[in-house]
């Protein structure tokens, strides 16, 4: 993999890594982001933040993804409602038994066809059959594991799709600190950089000891600094 290139770039990308890992790691706007760069005496505008974050996030996430261990077999898909630009649209999510986000997409639709997808797109990007996938009962993904031939592997009903359900509030909590999202290919875009960081920063503090809570932080951060190219 190529490496990414800060070729006439006025800041240094210690500077441009940093502001991309603030604005993709923490609930900030981006006017929070200047401000805080501010308070270090860095000068950059909110504009540049977001340049920085349309051109560098995806490169980032990519390389993220890459390094991530293969994911546990067993899967959950969940879909929920999102309001962008004024338009109602679906959030379809993969997770997999740890909370990992495997697949994200912006879709207008909650039928067979957007659950196909979903589907399709998670099989590839993972290049293995599960062990089981778990849903709700939306009929939806009955017909699109029909389809596919994948029935044997579907499981719903209950509260056996909470780990997908409680995967979403990340985006929720964005959601409302932005008062809603504007462009659904924006969105995307975000949302796919930002659950690539969130699986690498996402420690599970509840069931790590806290004297080994540094080095799985610090495990974390330089893996960051790897995939920007900073040492």
């Amino acid at each position: 993999m190529n490496p990414i290139s800060y070729a006439r770039h006025q800041f240094p990308p210690s500077i441009i890594q940093h502001v991309v890992w603030l604005y993709l790691r923490f609930n900030l706007s981006l006017r929070d982001v200047e401000d805080l760069m501010a308070e270090r005496d860095v000068d950059v505008s909110y504009e540049t933040v977001r340049r920085w974050v349309a051109r560098f996030g995806p490169a980032y996430a990519k390389r993220l993804r890459v390094k991530r261990p293969r994911a546990d077999d067993r899967w959950h898909l969940d879909e929920m409602f999102v309001s962008i630009g004024g338009r109602r649209m679906y959030l379809w999510r993969a997770v997999d038994a740890e909370g990992e986000v495997l697949d994200i997409l912006v879709q207008p639709r909650r039928d067979k066809r957007a659950a196909l997808k979903l589907l399709r797109s998670l099989l590839k990007k993972q290049g293995i059959v599960p062990a089981s996938i778990t849903s709700d009962k939306l009929r939806s993904y009955g017909a699109a594991f029909r389809d596919l031939g994948l029935q044997r592997l579907h499981v719903s009903g209950g509260r056996l799709n909470n780990r997908a359900e409680n995967s979403h509030q990340p985006v929720r909590r964005r959601e409302r600190s932005w008062i809603g999202f504007k462009n659904p290919g924006t969105t995307q875009r975000f949302l796919s950089a930002h659950a690539a960081v969130y699986n690498t920063f996402n420690l599970q503090r509840h069931l790590i000891p806290r004297h080994q809570m540094k080095i799985h932080r610090a495990a974390a951060l330089a893996q960051w600094h790897l995939v920007a190219g900073v040492a």
